[in-house]
């Protein structure tokens, strides 16, 4: 596949002058405290997975409304001494999945949460949350549900979600919470870049390949789902567009990256028409952080660097999360 987008030199510059709501910060100040106003009520249930290397709680704690909302937290087997933590959001359609298909974080010796992603979990790994709240007629998928209002957007659910799974993997007694870190593709990408500017004292968070970022280039660039999903919305609901787009500035991850001061480890892949390059490196270029990288993987597609950008990730984040 032949690169589609910017040459490389002129990704590194690419910063689009995308509106920004005027009560952003209000917005999401607003959310969180109204969110805070329910016990987060974290519990972690022991269980048995088979898993000789590692102890597996099921965990439970109030999401957006009070919503429970389900998660794993992995930690070495015997663990005593608080560890730093690895707070982990998922791709598009998936879910917390089972135990054993995320062994990574914790056999680098980390306390590892993955966070069930509301409503989803039934496209690859599966998930055991639902999201109760309704919205307006959208396309199918998740992108356009409640488009059209910034309070209904099923994003802003899910980014509160995992703003309260940071505080609730701080809570556990066997987790350091000063040194906490967020990290996730595609979807999971552009979630951890929401948390890392919503959460002011992350130790660092790695979004790779995020989703989630510049929505108006991303709406008109790629014929590829998830963000195909916006113009087949507006393709039916014609002269939406204005409303639309202005919802979607509320949950941009190039805002979000504006306000990040955690050390990021970024990463794009130029093939990718799923998440294109020039969409990641709008964010990574509006990154307010001091210390700020980018993995590029020229010949791949929306995997990415996969196993490679792992191995990258498991050099890089010690540095960040190590006493």
């Amino acid at each position: 596949m032949p690169h589609f987008d910017l040459p490389l030199e002129e990704l590194r510059r690419y910063r689009p002058e995308l509106p920004e709501p005027e009560d952003f910060d209000a917005f999401w100040e607003k959310t969180l405290s109204a969110a805070r106003e329910h016990d987060l009520d974290a519990r972690f249930e022991r269980v048995d997975a088979a898993l000789a290397s590692v102890d597996v709680f099921d965990v439970t704690y109030a999401g957006f409304g009070g919503h429970p909302v389900k998660g794993w937290l992995l930690l070495p087997a015997g663990a005593s001494e608080p560890l730093p933590a690895v707070v982990e959001y998922i791709g598009y359609g998936g879910g917390r999945g089972l135990p054993h298909e995320r062994l990574l974080w914790s056999a680098a010796g980390f306390a590892h949460f993955i966070m069930d992603t509301r409503g989803q979990g039934s496209g690859g790994s599966v998930g055991d949350t639902p999201d109760p709240v309704g919205s307006a007629p959208a396309y199918p998928g998740f992108v356009t549900r409640g488009v059209e209002d910034p309070h209904d957007y099923f994003y802003r659910r899910v980014f509160t979600d995992a703003v309260r799974a940071v505080e609730a993997v701080r809570s556990h007694p066997l987790v350091d919470a000063a040194r906490v870190a967020a990290v996730g593709d595609s979807q999971g990408g552009g979630i951890t870049l929401a948390v890392g500017g919503l959460v002011p004292d992350l130790a660092a968070i790695c979004p790779n390949v995020p989703f989630l970022c510049d929505f108006p280039r991303a709406a008109t660039l790629t014929s590829r789902h998830p963000y195909k999903e916006i113009a087949l919305y507006l393709s039916a609901r014609r002269g939406r567009e204005e409303q639309v787009f202005r919802t979607l500035s509320y949950f941009d991850g190039v805002h979000f990256a504006a306000r990040g001061g955690a050390p990021a480890l970024f990463s794009a892949a130029l093939e990718d028409e799923t998440c294109p390059p020039s969409t990641v490196f709008a964010a990574f270029n509006s990154y307010a952080g001091s210390e700020r990288s980018m993995e590029v993987y020229q010949f791949n597609d929306h995997e990415g660097g996969g196993v490679f950008l792992q191995d990258v990730q498991l050099r890089w984040l010690p540095g960040h999360l190590r006493s």
